[in-house]
């Protein structure tokens, strides 16, 4: 009866054999959202403000040079300095080391996306066009739970990173070894539920605890 039944639907598609369609992902989800990118706005205000406040300054006083009046006693003092320093001084140094770390962390800042309290997920699949992200304290207390759950775990601390998932249980009852097993399988399970971007690392430590 099945198969008469099969044979007849194959049927009525033209040619006798039904379309073949792409078998769902075993998950059920896609593509990986993208890491977020921070705007950065504290830095970005620090900066147009230092920079407009010495722009200011400066135009001010050469604006001032130019209508006839003496120039300012800042920048009198601030070119003989640096005509009159040595390079090798220590002043000079200190400033030079100051610009040099400050430069590294605006380059750092542009170059990396920042928002690390934020985790990527995928997408449900077919939806393309959808990012999704989780914060990694709620995903610390979703794994946490979900280690609390294994029979014979008292206590447990879960640190969520961006490759790796460190879990730290204590044992109250049954076999260390097998509770952590059990442990590593439901931190496993978890993580594909969450539908991370990158399949963590799991690195899982047991105790005895005796008290």
């Amino acid at each position: 009866m099945t198969l008469k039944a099969e044979e007849a639907a194959d049927t009525d598609w033209p040619g006798g054999h039904a379309p073949t369609t792409k078998p769902p992902p075993r998950d059920g989800w896609g593509a990986r959202s993208p890491r977020l990118w921070s705007a950065r706005r504290i830095p970005a205000a620090l900066v147009a403000l230092v920079t407009l406040c010495a722009s200011g300054v400066l135009l001010y006083d050469v604006i001032a040079v130019r209508a006839g009046r003496r120039a300012g006693a800042w920048r009198t003092r601030l070119a003989d300095e640096m005509a009159t320093r040595p390079v090798d001084d220590r002043w000079l140094l200190i400033g030079g080391a100051v610009a040099v770390v400050l430069g590294l962390w605006l380059l750092i800042l542009a170059l990396t996306p920042g928002l690390r309290r934020l985790i990527p997920l995928r997408a449900p699949d077919g939806y393309t066009e959808m990012g999704a992200w989780l914060n990694r304290r709620g995903a610390e207390l979703v794994l946490r739970d979900a280690a609390l759950r294994v029979p014979g775990v008292s206590r447990a601390r879960v640190r969520v990173g961006r490759r790796r998932v460190t879990a730290r249980a204590d044992v109250r009852f049954r076999d260390p070894a097998t509770v952590r097993d059990d442990l590593t399988q439901a931190l496993r399970n978890q993580c594909r539920q969450l539908a991370l971007a990158h399949t963590p690392r799991l690195a899982v430590r047991t105790r005895h605890h005796t008290r």
